[in-house]
């Protein structure tokens, strides 16, 4: 491993994971990506930045559950979840969230001053946040092999909710809150929005209402609307800059004559395959989902990039490389030598090994537990998708390289997951066993949708611009609410002084404790549930 991996800043890759998160752990598919992230442990520190928030601790505790909930296999292992009972009063519900691709540790301070507080306060409620299997501390496994990682499915989570649900015993509190004698509310961000609202679809006995925020309930193989959401909603100057400088590198690129010329002005002449140097240079971009009204949280990193590429104009340098390119590409070129090429230049370092895909396979052969990065990319790859590449239509304005192909998103898999004894990788993920349950036009009486606006993760939510989500109507029992501006889940977290937030945080919060509080006004629980 070159000295590549201890000295590169994290500023520079924090671009390339999002999470959840994002203080979300959901990034665009790419192998790349994947690789950068997990060598500077991008992934974790970017869900931990919740943890500015923190200022509370509260209780962990350990559920018991199988290890295949639908073949008897002998073995267990134990679910961490966590409690805040500052609210609770007998007969309150129960608010449960789901920690989709992060860890239970880093979700805490939503059980502190965000959405789970701010609705158990509301309520009367019990605060909870399940984590999910394989994340944190609920690793059921010794490494992540193709084959140990085969009981890491949708449907294996789904059913350990419902096992916790109907059968958790909190301690310290002696009544029964198990489900359906108490109703629980499902709260989840990203892929646990889609999480809490397939629990309301699958589970309705058990879940009494889910709140589904920036929820991707489509799967889809390719996904070309994540950055053409950015390109729409972010600083228009910065991203006609963008779509000018990507055009011109890739017709730089298919010339023999000036293919390594380009590559050098961006310091990146060591990358032998021309998709990974173009797939890096998308990777400011994915500041833009880091984006949030809470300062603690927000990242700022976006504002920098854009920045540095200036406004635009007619004006072209001549590089030292003897080759003539627009304004954009140079301060595009600048901006990449300093945050990526100069902690790996290529005459001192192999940028190959740094930056590389099949040129650097050994990356991907890692299964010990500490490769955390093959969790979520596993999911990706077995029934998720969302393999980024650029627009289909070429007359659309792309902010990502050509090069950046179905095939070459999908090398992650391929190189991440060779068949194991037990269990094969599907050639293509199994999207049909995600959008079966309704995709865009998921519904459930109890069952909010709550989207941003701007949020790149849209085209896959109920909101999406894509002509199958079809519009409906915003109601009490079945809420369908797009935030103004919002990016990613941003009804999430909060401030100790609910006061302090922004008029239109507040107003959506406060619409989530409308429309919760009605539906516990019509809770009844079943007969001999009592």
């Amino acid at each position: 491993m070159s000295s590549f991996t201890w000295r590169l800043g994290l500023g520079a890759f924090v671009y390339l994971l999002l999470s959840l998160n994002s203080v979300c752990a959901f990034t665009p598919a790419n192998p790349q990506a994947v690789k950068l992230g997990a060598k500077h442990g991008a992934l974790e520190r970017t869900t931990s930045s919740l943890a500015k928030r923190q200022s509370a601790t509260f209780p962990q505790y350990t559920f018991t559950q199988p290890l295949d909930h639908f073949s008897d296999t002998g073995f267990t292992f134990e679910q961490h979840y966590w409690v805040s009972d500052r609210h609770y009063q007998p007969g309150g519900p129960v608010i449960v969230f789901e920690t989709g691709e992060s860890s239970g540790t880093s979700r805490i301070p939503v059980l502190d001053t965000g959405i789970i507080n701010i609705l158990a306060n509301a309520t009367n409620g019990l605060g909870v946040i399940l984590e999910h299997r394989y994340y944190g501390k609920s690793v059921p496994v010794q490494n992540f092999t193709t084959d140990s990682l085969r009981w890491l499915s949708n449907e294996q989570a789904a059913a350990d909710s419902a096992n916790f649900l109907a059968n958790v015993k909190f301690p310290n509190i002696s009544a029964d809150l198990t489900a359906p004698g108490t109703p629980w509310i499902y709260y989840g961000g990203s892929y646990g929005g889609a999480r809490a609202a397939h629990m309301r679809v699958l589970y309705p006995d058990l879940v009494y209402g889910a709140i589904s925020s920036s929820g991707v309930t489509h799967a889809t193989v390719v996904d070309w609307r994540y950055f053409d959401i950015i390109r729409q909603h972010a600083p228009a100057d910065c991203m006609e800059q963008v779509v000018k400088a990507i055009d011109e590198v890739d017709r730089l690129l298919e010339r023999n004559a000036t293919r390594d010329a380009i590559k050098a002005v961006f310091g990146l002449n060591g990358i032998s395959y021309d998709p990974d140097f173009a797939s890096l240079l998308s990777s400011p971009l994915g500041g833009w989902q880091d984006t949030n009204w809470d300062p603690a949280i927000n990242s700022s990193s976006i504002g920098r990039f854009c920045t540095a590429l200036g406004v635009p104009d007619e004006a072209t340098v001549q590089t030292v490389q003897r080759i003539t390119v627009s304004n954009a590409t140079f301060n595009y070129a600048k901006y990449i030598n300093g945050s990526f090429s100069s902690s790996c230049p290529a005459d001192k370092e192999d940028q190959d090994q740094c930056f590389g895909s099949i040129t650097d396979p050994e990356f991907y052969s890692q299964t010990d537990l500490s490769q955390t990065w093959r969790i979520w990319n596993f999911q990706v790859c077995t029934q998720w998708g969302f393999l980024m590449t650029p627009p289909p239509d070429p007359k659309r304005p792309r902010l990502i390289s050509k090069l950046v192909t179905k095939e070459y998103a999908s090398l992650t898999c391929k190189l991440s997951y060779p068949p194991g004894e037990h269990f094969t990788v599907p050639e293509w993920p199994d999207v049909e066993s995600v959008n079966k349950l309704g995709g865009y036009n998921i519904a459930a009486d109890r069952l909010a949708i709550i989207d941003g606006e701007a949020d790149p993760w849209r085209g896959d939510c109920p909101h999406s611009p894509d002509p199958r989500a079809h519009p409906r109507p915003d109601t009490t029992l079945r809420p369908f609410k797009l935030i103004p501006s919002a990016v990613h889940h941003w009804d999430e977290n909060g401030l100790a002084d609910f006061g302090a937030e922004p008029a239109f945080i507040r107003e959506i919060q406060q619409q989530e404790i409308g429309f919760v509080k009605a539906w516990l006004k019509d809770f009844k629980p079943p007969e001999g549930h009592h």
